[in-house]
């Protein structure tokens, strides 16, 4: 068998020297490889070496040495691309090529029934353009749902639809094997389209319900009362807290005002006679009280005035709550002070 793998034809016209030398050093290290069992490393070589230098004697070997790595599906096609080259030779070439023509022969003869077969098949719902390729190499149309040779042990079968995931099938065949195998094609995932807020049920009242689009932000917040009106509030207190004041002062002023006018009589302006001690301090306390009822007075009708100029001039509140809640019409307000030798008060007229 040495003798019959060391014979080679002449180069072929058209072959580059440098790729000449190339493949011949090609050749002999996977020759070398060969026949030390290291079919892993020895057959590419000379498969390269074969396709820088296309001889027939480097295609022979490279069948011998796929033949013994257990590659039959690739050894027979060797074999009978030896046979075919056999065939077109002149009468000389084939003198010289006949006992390689002989072996060949015979082992394609021999190793062709032990090919396996298999066939793989898409389903009909696959859509067009799924990509199916086995041990890396795509597979067209045409060569689906009929029986492939294809060489004994484990293999790797991918199909992907345009847009899809990749599926993947493993499995081992033996020689000698037919298999089928119906492939699966997963479809590209459909995002569900985003959820949309559940529509609230129709209030009983007849109120529209708030949409949920406008988050917390949107959402009408509780209402308060503004900080214009808190002052109005202060102010409307402080008013009568002083109309209190002023009016229980005036009350005692008015009390011992009557006390003095009983023992008393005025003689001039500022000048009063008494007919005793504590009828004159009555009128002096009278005096007194009265200035105070009038401050009273006077500080909480200002005060007052302010409250209602404050609670007229608020800013009308926006939003729903604004629309249905009423609104207060600003109208015309006047007030005045009422202030006497005894006592004092505050009139407000309004007009709405």
């Amino acid at each position: 068998m040495s003798g019959l793998l060391s014979i080679a034809l002449t180069a072929p016209a058209n072959a580059q020297p440098d790729a000449v030398a190339v493949a011949e050093s090609l050749f002999n290290r996977g020759l070398a490889d060969m026949l030390a069992g290291r079919h892993s490393t020895g057959c590419p070589a000379l498969a390269e070496s074969y396709r820088l230098d296309p001889r027939a004697g480097r295609l022979f070997t490279l069948a011998e040495c796929e033949a013994q790595w257990g590659r039959i599906a690739t050894a027979v096609a060797r074999y009978n691309d030896f046979l075919a080259l056999y065939s077109r030779m002149s009468e000389a070439e084939k003198l010289q090529q006949l006992e390689r023509y002989k072996v060949a022969l015979e082992q394609r003869d021999t190793l062709a029934p032990l090919v396996p077969q298999l066939t793989l098949s898409l389903p009909d719902d696959a859509p067009a353009g799924t990509v199916v390729q086995r041990d890396g190499i795509t597979l067209e149309r045409p060569s689906l749902g009929i029986p492939l040779p294809v060489n004994p042990g484990e293999h790797v079968v991918t199909t992907r639809a345009p847009g899809g995931p990749l599926h993947e099938v493993r499995f081992t065949i033996d020689k000698s094997d037919a298999k089928t195998i119906a492939l699966e094609v997963k479809l590209p995932r459909e995002e569900p389209p985003p959820d949309k807020p559940a529509a609230r049920p129709p209030d009983p009242l007849g109120v529209p319900p708030v949409s949920d689009a406008k988050g917390a932000a949107g959402a009408p917040q509780s209402s308060g009362p503004s900080g214009q009106r808190v002052l109005a509030y202060v102010a409307g207190g402080l008013a009568v807290s002083g109309l209190i004041v002023g009016s229980v002062t005036g009350w005692m002023a008015l009390n011992e005002s009557s006390r003095a006018d009983k023992e008393c009589k005025d003689v001039g302006p500022g000048v009063a006679e008494c007919d005793t001690p504590v009828a004159k301090a009555a009128g002096e306390r009278a005096k007194d009280l009265g200035t105070v009822s009038t401050i009273g007075f006077s500080a909480g009708a200002a005060l007052a005035g302010a409250a209602v100029l404050l609670f007229l001039t608020e800013p009308s509140p926006s939003g729903p709550q604004a629309s249905a809640a009423p609104r207060l019409q600003a109208g015309t307000v006047s007030w005045s002070l009422l202030a006497g030798p005894r006592g004092g008060g505050v009139a407000v007229q309004s007009r709405w």
